[in-house]
């Protein structure tokens, strides 16, 4: 059955204190605090180094080449809110760009998400305005095929539901459910505790080999040392 285009205009979305604390983690601690997974794949890349952003996921299937459901989502998008935007198959056309970016900003919408292309790069870094995309190009695009919006989609190998949380950075981006958002962020914080110990150890020059357990390892892969190679 085909799906009909639809707009849904109200969402659920996890608390702003929670999206905050995944935001302050980074990609990293987020993706292992929830066992390796929600990861976008790795050419999602940030348009400027110091992009980094964290919000609801604000979903929206466009057609290749068609940037019409950006504009129509707009209309619906909460402050605090991604935007992440798929295409029906694959695009690399410049589906968003500076005059796109000034409307989304003005209706508080905090980063794009688009596993398709964008344009005006320069203006958009000028803007502070985070963005993670696929491919630049100066293709332009049209107005004239429907999509939808706040339904579920697959934006870059990652499933994404209306209201899950985004976290990006230059390590990339990672979707965390909803639901599990409140949990990931506590475990999430507990690992970045338990990373600032071995940190410190590291410092004093302990050895991974020996806090890790790993020379256990190397004796049952069968590694042997030698003082000299014969």
């Amino acid at each position: 059955m085909k799906l009909k285009p639809t707009i849904v205009r109200r969402i659920p979305r996890a608390d702003a204190a929670v999206i905050a604390r995944l935001g302050e983690l980074g990609v990293a601690s987020v993706h292992e605090a929830q066992g390796r997974t929600g990861l976008m794949r790795p050419y999602m890349r940030p348009i400027y180094p110091a992009a980094k952003a964290a919000g609801s996921a604000l979903t929206i299937s466009c057609h290749p080449g068609d940037n019409l459901m950006i504009h129509a989502a707009i209309e619906v998008c909460q402050p605090g809110d991604v935007l992440v935007v798929t295409t029906t198959s694959e695009s690399t056309d410049g589906m968003f760009g500076d005059l796109l970016a000034v409307s989304a900003r003005a209706h508080g919408v905090t980063a794009l998400v688009i596993d398709a292309g964008i344009r005006d790069v320069t203006d958009l870094a000028a803007m502070d305005f985070p963005v993670w995309s696929k491919a630049i190009s100066a293709q332009g695009t049209v107005k004239a095929t429907p999509g939808s919006v706040n339904v579920t989609v697959i934006c870059a190998g990652a499933i994404v539901r209306p209201g899950d949380v985004i976290v990006a950075d230059m390590d990339g981006v990672v979707v965390v459910p909803r639901g599990d958002a409140a949990e990931v962020a506590r475990l999430g914080a507990e690992r970045v505790a338990k990373e600032e110990g071995t940190r410190e150890r590291l410092r004093r020059g302990e050895l991974g080999l020996d806090f890790y357990g790993l020379r256990a390892r190397l004796t049952e892969l069968g590694v042997q040392y030698i003082d000299e190679e014969s």
